[in-house]
């Protein structure tokens, strides 16, 4: 009888074998049954999906056509811009504070734009840019969210999480929501809030069972120090602007920030890929759903095969997480002495003695949109049959690149 990752393979193998290698695919059974469990994870609430996690619009349009989703958070203003003139959502929030003077003007000479649109700040130094660009008195109002640092500061200088905003206590929170209610032509709609060091880092990592317990514990101390402290600063805003939503999370910590009463939403993306930094993971891993084929090129020994290509290394940290995995067929890895190379890509293991050339390899990318940047469609398979479909690269998009 043939294993899952056998018949994956094969399944893989016979929608594309028509096609030239690089290849990426999304397993739509996989991609939708991503979607359901992480709906069911919400709590009830809605997902907003992050777009950068799929850089795909036909796939955007399918994951929000589902019950449970809605909205998306962009990364770039211009890439908001085009996700509503094209019709994908009359929803964005944009993730990062923008200087993108060409799209201000843009969002500020169109009605439409300006009621889809809302802009991330935690400065009052961008709100004078914006004023800048546009004249208050003349504009729609521009709509805002508040950036509130989640990291964690249990003593002194120590400082975990990422480095975002400059808001970090309720007392700021507030002081920055003053400082926006009482200035013409800006209107404050939200809050975020999103917690990397518990959402974006995995507890059990493979082989580092000291450093599992760390995180472990880590999460568990900074979990209830942050959710105090955004309930306080949400209540701090609101004393100035009646907010619609106060948005939290990602695809790792759904659940728990889904089950946080100041938040109204969440965001997941990375989730409905699957890529190999969630296999570390333990509370809930997606099953994967995005993959690229190369092909074996040569032989050099008995038991290394070379495929063509290979060096899709993923953003973040210089370490070996943010390499490609070789999935299908399984028992294979990367030499160690050379990893996975800009033209040619050696590997070893048991399935290699039985790999010929124009075989093809399946990896998974260990983050989830970045894939996309590498190929300008992805495959989209359902069952045995794949069609194309574009990627942000494949419509001429160059937002995140």
């Amino acid at each position: 009888m043939l294993t899952d990752r056998t018949s994956l393979r094969r399944r893989l193998d016979q929608a594309t074998g028509h096609l030239e290698t690089p290849v990426a695919v999304v397993d739509l059974a996989a991609f939708d049954d991503n979607a359901e469990r992480l709906t069911g994870r919400a709590n009830g609430k809605p997902i907003r999906v992050a777009t950068k996690s799929v850089r795909c619009r036909t796939l955007l349009e399918r994951v929000l056509s589902r019950p449970g989703w809605h909205g998306v958070m962009a990364y770039t203003l211009p890439e908001a811009i085009w996700l509503v003139r094209t019709g994908v959502t009359d929803d964005v929030l944009v993730a990062y504070p923008t200087v993108d003077r060409a799209g201000l003007r843009e969002l500020t000479a169109d009605d439409t734009l300006a009621a889809a649109i809302t802009v991330m700040v935690d400065h009052p130094s961008q709100l004078d840019l914006i004023d800048r660009v546009t004249d208050p008195s003349s504009r729609p109002a521009v709509r805002l969210c508040i950036d509130l640092d989640a990291s964690w500061r249990p003593a002194g200088p120590l400082h975990i999480g990422v480095r975002r905003s400059p808001v970090h206590s309720a007392a700021q929170a507030g002081a920055l929501a003053r400082t926006i209610a009482a200035r013409d032509g800006f209107r404050l709609v939200g809050v975020m809030c999103y917690e990397a060091h518990i959402a974006g880092v995995g507890d059990a990592p493979p082989g580092q069972a000291l450093r599992a317990r760390a995180i472990r514990l880590m999460q568990s101390r900074a979990l209830p120090e942050l959710l105090a402290r955004r309930a306080a600063a949400v209540r701090a805003v609101r004393e100035h602007a009646d907010l619609e939503f106060v948005n939290g999370g990602g695809t790792g910590s759904v659940a728990a920030t889904s089950a946080d009463p100041a938040v109204t939403e969440v965001t997941a993306g990375s989730g409905l890929y699957g890529p190999t930094l969630f296999d570390s993971y333990r509370r809930w891993r997606p099953t994967p759903a995005a993959f690229f084929a190369l092909s074996v090129v040569r032989r050099p020994a008995p038991r290394i095969a070379t495929v063509l290509g290979g060096g899709w290394i993923a953003s973040g940290t210089a370490e070996e997480s943010r390499l490609p995995a070789p999935w299908l067929p399984e028992g294979l890895r990367f030499k160690g002495d050379e990893g996975a190379g800009e033209v040619q890509t050696p590997l070893v293991g048991t399935a290699a003695e039985q790999l010929r050339p124009g075989d093809r390899v399946w990896f998974r990318h260990a983050k989830a949109g970045e894939l996309c940047e590498h190929v300008n469609e992805l495959q989209l398979v359902d069952g045995e049959s794949a069609a194309p479909a574009p990627t942000y690269r494949g419509e001429g998009r160059a937002f995140l690149g």
